[in-house]
C-alpha cells in the first residue's frame, strides 16, 4: 500500500526547549489514526509542523512522494494536506452552503470572486450541497451559520475541509466544545468520510478515539511513546503513566 504522508524525525525547539523530538509517522490511504496525549504533549505543535504553520528545526515531511518540508501552508493544501482547527473558523453571517462554496472556490483559485445569490455558480453550489448531503447536514444548507447548533458548526467545518479535496485530513479535536447529546453527530460524520482519505485526529474524548481509530499514536513531552492498535494502547505501561490513568485501568 502506498504512503500518502511520511513524517521523519520531526523536531522543534523554542529557545532551547524541545516541543517535538524526532517524531516519525506515516499515513496510508484509508488510515484512521488518533493522536492522543496529555495537555502540553505537543499534539497541536506536531500538526502545525506537518501542515507548515511552523517550520521544523529538523526532520522532513513528504506528501504523496513530494518533499513539502519547506513548502507554505497554501502549497500543502493544494497538494492535498488539509486540517481543521480546535477553534471554529466560520463565516457566521453567511449561509451554511455559502461557507462550503467559498471553500470550493478557494480550491479552484477563485476565492476573490464575488459570491452572492446573483453570481452563484450552479456547479459550485451543486458540489457544496453534495458535500453537505454526504455528511448528513444538507437540511442546514439555507440556514445562517450563527443560527445552527455548535455541533452542526463543527460538521460544517468538516464539510469545508472536504471541499478542498484532501488526500490527508488532520482533525484538531473535532468534538471540542460539542455538547454530549450532539457528539453522535460527529461520530456519524467521521464514519461517512471517504474511505481513500488518510485521517489523523487529535482528540481527548477516549470513547470517540476508540470508536474512530484503527491505530493510536501517543505523544508525551513531544515524543512519540506508542504507535499501535487501539486494543493495545490501554495496556501499555508508558501510556497509562503518561495519560490514560484510570480510563485505561477501567477498560482492562
Amino acid at each position: 500500500m502506498s504512503t500518502l504522508l511520511q513524517v521523519e524525525k520531526l523536531s522543534k525547539s523554542f529557545g532551547g526547549i524541545a516541543v517535538a523530538r524526532n517524531v516519525s509517522m506515516s499515513l496510508a490511504p484509508g488510515a484512521r489514526v488518533a493522536l492522543i496525549g496529555p495537555n502540553g504533549a505537543g499534539k497541536t505543535t506536531f500538526v502545525n509542523l506537518v501542515t507548515g504553520a511552523l517550520a521544523p528545526s529538523e526532520g522532513t515531511v513528504v506528501l504523496d512522494g513530494v518533499d513539502v518540508t519547506r513548502s507554505r501552508v497554501a502549497e500543502r493544501v493544494r497538494r492535498g494536506l488539509v486540517r481543521t482547527f480546535q477553534v471554529s473558523r466560520l463565516f457566521r453571517q453567511l449561509k451554511v452552503i455559502d461557507n462550503v462554496a467559498l471553500a470550493v472556490l478557494q480550491r479552484e483559485g477563485l476565492s476573490g470572486k464575488l459570491f452572492g445569490s446573483a453570481q452563484r455558480d450552479s456547479a459550485v453550489e451543486a458540489e457544496a450541497f453534495g458535500i453537505l448531503d454526504a455528511l448528513g447536514i444538507s437540511f442546514l444548507a439555507g440556514r445562517r451559520v450563527g443560527e445552527i447548533a455548535y455541533g452542526q458548526q463543527r460538521l460544517l467545518e468538516l464539510a469545508m475541509a472536504l471541499a478542498l479535496r484532501p488526500k490527508v485530513l488532520l482533525l484538531d479535536e473535532p468534538a471540542a466544545g460539542v455538547p454530549h447529546d450532539q457528539s453522535p453527530l460527529i461520530i456519524q460524520a467521521l464514519e461517512r468520510l471517504p474511505q481513500d482519505i488518510a485521517v489523523m485526529m487529535i482528540e481527548h474524548d477516549m470513547d470517540l478515539v476508540f470508536r474512530f481509530a484503527r491505530k493510536v499514536a501517543v505523544l508525551a513531552g513531544g515524543e512519540l511513546i506508542f504507535k499501535g492498535p487501539p486494543e493495545e494502547v490501554s495496556s501499555d505501561a508508558r501510556v497509562r503513566e503518561a495519560y490514560l490513568g484510570s480510563y485505561a485501568h477501567g477498560r482492562r
